[in-house]
């Protein structure tokens, strides 16, 4: 490894789906999604490369390997996961000195640095609480809000990938994608 990549600052942008956010239960189809770019300006024009993509389905059933403390499938419950999985994302990587989620939940990031008290969903807060805790021994981190469905490329990447997660499919490859395209 060398000394510039064991000095990495990447943002990640973190977006949570659900399909029915109306009574939802443990079966409600929902989806998180995380992106991390690196030499990203922040400003939406979509500067940076894009280092890794994840997604996937909120787990509400405990018995599974990547349980986070979900009980229903919900956006909130999507976008706590999606941060869950950014941080851990960090922690594998190892390498990062600095990094910046960016989320379009105002809920998310609140309860996520403990300015608002979670009323629900405590075991998935509990479980980020913790996650963000670690990383925050670890390197420079910090939340900051982005806005939703406002052009902002990788805040749309973050979106396209949540919601095909949450629908069950494969997401359009970078290459052909477009903003806004879900």
């Amino acid at each position: 490894m060398t000394p510039a990549a064991s000095k990495a600052a990447y943002t990640i942008y973190v977006d949570g789906s659900c399909q029915d956010n109306q009574n939802v239960t443990s079966d409600t189809p929902a989806g998180w999604a995380v992106v991390v770019v690196g030499g990203d300006s922040q400003r939406g024009n979509g500067t940076g490369s894009v280092i890794t993509e994840l997604s996937g389905k909120v787990i509400t059933d405990s018995t599974m390997e990547y349980f986070l403390g979900a009980e229903v499938g919900s956006n909130n419950t999507a976008e706590l996961s999606a941060i869950a999985h950014a941080l851990r994302w960090v922690l594998k990587d190892g390498s990062v000195h600095q990094v910046t989620i960016r989320a379009d939940s105002q809920y998310a990031l609140q309860i996520t640095q403990r300015n608002w008290k979670a009323k629900a969903n405590l075991a998935l807060v509990s479980t980020v609480h913790g996650l963000w805790d670690e990383v925050s021994t670890l390197c420079n981190l910090t939340g900051t809000w982005v806005r939703a469905h406002s052009g902002h490329k990788w805040n749309e990447r973050a979106d396209h990938l949540a919601f095909r997660a949450m629908q069950g499919e494969q997401p359009i490859p970078l290459d052909f994608w477009k903003p806004g395209q879900r």
